[in-house]
This record gives structure tokens, C-alpha cells and sequence, in this order.
């Protein structure tokens, strides 16, 4: 395992994007950043974009709206999250999906529940709005059985154990010891924060329909999900 997260953290707000061939969205994403109520609040912003190994425009454009752009060459959405998570300098860190599903509207919501003194917070689409056709039903059915069998193993009372949108205080990103490389990196996240006793709450979302393909296999990804939480329950 690798311990990341090193560095002296500043007034700042980390932002992380791990991106894969995500040219259509990742400039939204970007501009759709509340800087001024973040500034507001006396934060800096930082956006790192982890370019996972595009094949498109992704990484120019996310250079041209101001992100510093980092490559990781292992794929997989946890790789590039850890590396991300290894290369920010902010107080408090947020993690966004680079495809626009997730609004990045909700930051300043999000920091001001870590400043008041939670550790980590998700965005939650089961309690939020979910665009028609956002996720299908077999999703949804599959989602809420793994965050019943999270709640179950772990204690704790989450409705979006799946969710792409996470905040977290600095010191919670220093002490994670994370393996994952796929899909299963928000389980593997999830077991950490809730085995630490960190303090997490949830935050309505709201959740727009993909303009790309997916790149989550529903039956096959949840599965390794389900086993991630097991064994991380125990390890």
C-alpha cells in the first residue's frame, strides 16, 4: 500500500478530476466551479485534472480553463484518483467525476460542512434529483443493496455508497491507504473513513444524464464492489 497525500497544506480547495476521454465535458465541469463563493470563504482553488490516458482533446482543454493537468499512465479510475490525491495542497479536498453527471454547484455546500467540523461528505443522488434515464433501473436496484450491505457491515446509515462526488479535510486524505485502481475505489474509501471513526454526512445532489458512454459494467464492477467492502471490513 501507499500512503499519499504528503505536503504542507495551505488556504486552499482542492479540486480533483480524474478524466478518461472526457473532451465533451471536462471544460463544464470546470467552469461550472462556484470560484467567487469558495473565494468568499477565503480558499484559493486548485483543479487537478488526472488524465487517465485520453486519446481526445481532454487534457488541452482542461489546460486552457486553468486546471494543472497530471498523466497517470496506470489506468483506472482509482490510480488516477491516487495520484491526484498525492499531488494536492489544500486544506480541504473534493472529487469529482469529469463527466458532468455530478454539479459541481455543490462544493460550497460541501466545503462548509468540512469547516463546520465533518470529516468527509458525500453527494448523495438517492436523495437528491436524478435526471430521467441517469441511471438505470438495474443501477439504482444495485446501488441501494450495496449501501444497505455497507450500512450493515460498517455501521453507518449512507444512502450512495457509489456516489463520484466526495469532500474530505486534509488530514482524512493524509492518513488513506488505498489499493484500488477501478470502480471499487469509492468502496475502498468508504471501509477507511468508516473503520477510522472519521465523521461523515451526506448531501443531497442532483444527477444528470451521461453525454458519453458509461464506463461502469453494472453486474460485473458491483460485484468487486460487494467484495471490497467485505474485505476491507476485516483487513
Amino acid at each position: 500500500r501507499c500512503r499519499i497525500g504528503e505536503g504542507m497544506p495551505q488556504r486552499r480547495v482542492s479540486i480533483v478530476l480524474p478524466a478518461l476521454n472526457e473532451e465533451r465535458t471536462i471544460g463544464e465541469v470546470i467552469d461550472e466551479i462556484k470560484r467567487a463563493d469558495v473565494a468568499a470563504r477565503g480558499y484559493e482553488i486548485e483543479v487537478l485534472v488526472v488524465d487517465n490516458g485520453s486519446t481526445d482533446r481532454t487534457e488541452d482543454i482542461a489546460s486552457r480553463q486553468g486546471a494543472r493537468v497530471i498523466r497517470e499512465g496506470e489506468r483506472g479510475k482509482g490510480s488516477a484518483v491516487r495520484t491526484g490525491f498525492g499531488q494536492v495542497s489544500g486544506d480541504f479536498v473534493f472529487m469529482l467525476d469529469a463527466d458532468f453527471t455530478y454539479p459541481a454547484a455543490h462544493i460550497p455546500e460541501m466545503l462548509e460542512l468540512l469547516e463546520d467540523g465533518h470529516d468527509v461528505v458525500l453527494g448523495s443522488r438517492i436523495r437528491g434529483y436524478m435526471e430521467p434515464g441517469a441511471m438505470s433501473r438495474l443501477n439504482v436496484v444495485g446501488n441501494r443493496l450495496l449501501a444497505l450491505l455497507a450500512n450493515l457491515l460498517y455501521g453507518t446509515r449512507i444512502s450512495d455508497l457509489c456516489t463520484g462526488c466526495w469532500g474530505f479535510r486534509r488530514e482524512v486524505i493524509d492518513g488513506l491507504e488505498l489499493d484500488a485502481r477501478g470502480f471499487d475505489l469509492e468502496a475502498e474509501m468508504f471501509a477507511e473513513v468508516a473503520r477510522k471513526g472519521y465523521r461523515v454526512v451526506e448531501v443531497p445532489i442532483g444527477y444528470r444524464r451521461r453525454k458519453t458512454p458509461s464506463k461502469l459494467g453494472s453486474i460485473r464492477d458491483g460485484v468487486k464492489i460487494g467484495r471490497t467492502l467485505i474485505k476491507e471490513r476485516w483487513s
